[in-house]
């Protein structure tokens, strides 16, 4: 687009000075000079006309060119493009692409309507019209329609040019591009020196040396003179037109002047790079026909070959899904990792080899066909079972097993953690039970309960506590168990194991039991062994307080006194009489104890006797105590 500005604002330039010669301010001229001044108006005027003359010419066969392919021609651009619809069938044939039907109609609105169609396409092909309305068209304005076509020309024709240099890459576009392109092609040939695209080509040799490096055959360039411009001009031209078919835009006349008609000269030049471009593209396509048909001869070897990978292959598939389709796992965490990293090695090594190889096929095949429709011959039908259709099937098939046997390893993987963190979390709570059942053996296998009342009561709330402790354990025991059931209901692969140190712990806890059963029997024991001890101090303290007066020899001193000893003495008896049946039974229960520490079924964890003794072994039990019995 910005070669699009660069020539139009050329243009612009040059129409711009005409206007202001046209319309010329006398007052603005000295008179000494106004003579001079009208004739240069009227020169400069008489060539833009010319040039006007040229250019409408020159578009003119160049759309007659185009819409030759529609079985359409125009007499004259100004008239014949206002109704809009030849405008829209040239636009067609220049992009390949359908406009909006023209309307039917004669009226001013109807061709308005038309022409506004065809602007409107050019602006959604991104194409800059600047001050061209349908209105302009419509009227005829000549420079805005000659503006139009040239604009239609730089978008379908010019624009599309690109020339890559040799030397340092550079890209160019548009009317650079096209003139690097005529001076790469002329190139060597003497006297010609393109350097723009007006005076460059007056003399006919920049014509006659393009034509010349396409088609030598048609052109003797060494018997052109420079000097004989309209010869070789005609010569170009006829030559152009004769064996290239390309529409003789320009005559003679019209580029043998002091200044030709740039955008003309464009226009007619560009026709020639299209053509040659295009034969170029033909001569390679030629290129490659020819090296097609050349390897031609290598379809057997090919096809032979195709045979072979493709047998290879299915053999391949087929032995692999036998393989992967086997769903019996490791029973072990360690052994079904090692199985995904097996199948991980397949899916990444051996499976990505073998999918290339199936690739390979497919353009095997692709390049045996392509060569047999080249040469047009009968297309390769590979054998019963090998065709690209098979392959595929096949391998679907595989890509299935594959897939399920992820899927399996996947969630096998995921069962055998699960059971591995079941088996962690079992052995952890088996060592901490166990750990606390030993502490709690050795807790309850401790017999100091102390040496007296008091002492003893404590450590029986102290092991009712412990009891308490104990039977609340029970759901902790119970949780162990049933990890173990559910370790051993899938199938653990050390389920053996789990269940030794199950019952472990079970025997653990049903000895724990035990000896809590016979602590408590053996503090109970104590227990009632030290409330005897305690009757019997209480009873010793009574007797020791009786001793008193009893050793009293007071006998009185009158008979009243006497009467009153007696009478006390009575009471004494009495009381002594009433505190009989309590000693009897204090003595049995001393007698039973002693003889359960005789028999030792106290004994064991330091007996009975060494916790209460002997009646003798007390302090206050001792020789007075066993007088003190024996008195009463």
């Amino acid at each position: 687009m910005a070669d699009v500005a660069e020539l139009d604002n050329m243009d612009v330039q040059t129409q711009n000075n005409n206007s202001r010669w046209e319309s010329g301010d006398p007052r603005a001229w000295d008179d000494t000079t106004a003579t001079a001044k009208l004739f240069e108006c009227s020169r400069i005027k008489a060539l833009a006309d010319e040039r006007e003359a040229v250019q409408k010419k020159t578009f003119t066969k160049w759309v007659n060119s185009h819409l030759a392919r529609v079985s359409c021609r125009i007499s004259d651009l100004y008239t014949d493009l206002r109704d809009g619809y030849v405008l829209t069938r040239l636009l067609e044939v220049l992009s390949g692409e359908q406009l909006p039907k023209p309307t039917r109609g004669r009226m001013r609105i109807h061709s308005l309507e038309n022409v506004d169609k065809a602007l409107q396409f050019l602006k959604e092909q991104r194409v800059h019209l600047e001050n061209v309305g349908s209105h302009d068209i419509v009227d005829g304005n000549h420079r805005l329609t000659l503006g139009l076509i040239w604009t239609i020309i730089l978008r379908f024709q010019i624009q599309v040019i690109k020339i890559e240099t040799e030397d340092n890459r550079e890209t160019r576009s548009a009317k650079d591009a096209l003139l690097l392109w005529c001076q790469m092609k002329t190139a060597g040939y003497p006297e010609v020196n393109i350097q723009n695209f007006t005076t460059s080509w007056r003399d006919g040799l920049a014509f006659n040396a393009l034509i010349h490096k396409h088609r030598p055959d048609i052109i003797d360039f060494d018997k052109l003179a420079k000097s004989n411009a309209t010869y070789n001009l005609q010569q170009a031209f006829n030559a152009a037109e004769a064996h290239l078919g390309l529409t003789k835009l320009l005559d003679p006349e019209d580029v043998s002047m002091e200044n030709p008609d740039e955008k003309s000269i464009i226009t007619y030049v560009v026709s020639f790079y299209h053509y040659f471009s295009k034969m170029k593209a033909l001569a390679v396509e030629g290129k490659r026909i020819g090296k097609v048909l050349d390897h031609a001869v290598e379809v057997e070897r090919l096809a032979g070959r195709y045979e072979q990978l493709a047998g290879e292959l299915l053999e391949w598939v087929e032995h692999t899904v036998g393989l992967i389709s086997n769903q019996k796992f490791a029973n072990s965490l360690a052994g079904v990792q090692q199985q995904l990293q097996a199948f991980t090695a397949f899916c990444t090594l051996e499976k990505p080899v073998k999918f290339q190889d199936k690739g390979n096929l497919e353009v095997l095949l692709f390049t045996i066909q392509s060569e047999l429709r080249a040469n047009n011959r009968k297309l390769y039908v590979p054998s019963e079972g090998h065709g690209i259709a098979d392959i595929n099937k096949a391998w679907t098939q595989l890509e299935k097993a594959e897939h399920e046997r992820e899927v399996a390893l996947r969630e096998e993987l995921i069962r055998q953690e699960k059971l591995e963190l079941l088996a962690q979390r079992f052995d952890h709570k088996a060592a901490m039970r166990q750990t606390w059942l030993g502490e709690n053996q050795r807790l309850v296998s401790q017999d100091n309960f102390g040496y007296d009342l008091p002492a003893v009561e404590a450590a029986m709330k102290k092991h009712e506590a412990i009891e308490a402790d104990i039977s609340s354990y029970e759901e902790r025991i119970q949780a162990v168990v049933e990890l173990a059931l559910a370790l051993e209901s899938e199938s653990y692969y050390d389920a053996r194991r789990i269940g030794a140190q199950r019952d472990g712990v079970l025997r653990q806890w049903g000895l724990l039991r035990e000896l809590v059963r016979a602590r408590r029997a053996r503090l109970e024991q104590n227990l009632a062994l030290q409330r005897v001890f305690q009757d019997m101090v209480h009873m010793i303290d009574w007797m020791e307080e009786m001793q008193v007066p009893l050793a009293s020899k007071e006998s009185g001193k009158h008979l009243l006194e006497v009467e009153d000893l007696l009478q006390k003495h009575g009471l004494l008896e009495a009381d002594v009489a009433a505190q009989a049946e309590r000693v009897g039974a204090l003595n049995a229960a001393a007698l039973k104890f002693t003889k359960l520490e005789g028999t030792g079924s106290g004994g064991g964890r330091g007996g009975l006797g060494q916790n209460w003794g002997t009646p003798g072994s007390h302090p206050t039990l001792g020789g007075q105590g066993g007088q003190a019995s024996v008195s009463a």
